[in-house]
């Protein structure tokens, strides 16, 4: 039997206040799971600022990242919009190309960034966003091929403001570029596709082709309807991202694994609420058994 080729993995809690005295031993609880990825906060690390990168800060992280038992991938500051009006757009694209460099220098395969979200204000300038939004990712696809990056750009729901799994296929297919990916958030998908009564198992199909990385967590599909206080309001009601261990939403995994065709290399990162963190094992056995099932070497 041929060895696997796709991997499996976590993102580390994901606090704002995220200190580097917290990274040591995260990596450590990593390294005894046994996982083949660790997914980095880049967006809560501090490593830059206006654009630039901190060259002693990234060193303070390399020290502690480098020399473990698995590799990385980097998920990059969640702000980041390449659909922004041109007055913001030069820093918008100064800190994704900080971020590769980064992503570069710690040695990490993918680089998931989100989709572009288009103001409220300017709706009907939706196709000049999304040319926009292909003219930067082609540009910077050359610059992460260089490095040996995969930059994975991620469907987002965004409160119903974000883009189809299947508008975004036809994008990474429009842009043609062999380091400019999907990331297929199904979770995601799940809740937009429900906000907009489109076909959920469908559109997750039209994008996993072009999905490398694929992130895993659980949700009821339900968008938040009305202001809901407490995370456990949110819970009860099943509305929201809820980002909870696989099983405990509805998301219909084994359909998925059944209907969507994905990349040989795809990878297989769950994304957790930290405050669920104690099931953290389960659901990554969870994911390993889904990946086992999987429908692997779609051609895109």
């Amino acid at each position: 039997m041929s060895e696997r080729r796709y991997g499996i993995g976590y993102s580390i809690p994901n606090h704002d206040d995220y200190a580097l005295l917290k990274l040591g031993p995260a990596l450590d609880e990593a390294a005894r799971l046994g996982v083949d990825y660790v997914e980095l906060p880049l967006y809560a690390l501090e490593l830059v600022a206006n654009g630039r990168v901190i060259g002693q800060r990234l060193a303070q992280v390399k020290s502690i990242t480098e020399g473990r038992p698995f590799g990385y991938t980097m998920h990059g500051p969640l702000g980041l919009n390449l659909m922004v009006g041109p007055d913001a757009l030069a820093i918008h694209k100064d800190v994704l190309k900080a971020a590769l460099e980064i992503t570069a220098e710690l040695g990490g395969v993918h680089y998931v960034t989100h989709a572009g979200i288009v103001p409220e204000t300017d709706r009907e300038d939706v196709e000049r966003r999304y040319a926009q939004q292909r003219e930067c990712l082609t540009e910077m696809g050359a610059f992460a091929a260089e490095r040996g990056i995969t930059i994975a750009v991620e469907n987002v729901f965004a409160g119903g403001n974000g883009t189809l799994p299947s508008r975004l296929a036809q994008e990474i297919a429009a842009i043609g570029h062999p380091a400019v990916k999907a990331c297929l958030d199904f979770s995601h998908a799940y809740l937009l596709a429900n906000q907009h009564d489109a076909d959920f198992l469908a559109e997750a199909a039209a994008l996993a082709p072009h999905a490398k990385h694929l992130h895993m967590h659980d949700s009821f599909g339900r968008p938040v309807w009305s202001r809901v206080g407490y995370r456990a309001e949110r819970l009860a009601f099943g509305a929201g991202d809820l980002h909870l261990p696989l099983g405990l939403g509805s998301v219909p995994w084994d359909a998925l694994m059944q209907r969507c065709r994905f990349p040989e290399d795809a990878i297989f990162i769950n994304e957790l609420a930290p405050h669920y963190w104690v099931d953290l094992p389960q659901t990554l056995e969870r994911t390993r058994h889904y990946a086992a099932k999987a429908r692997l070497g779609a051609a895109a």
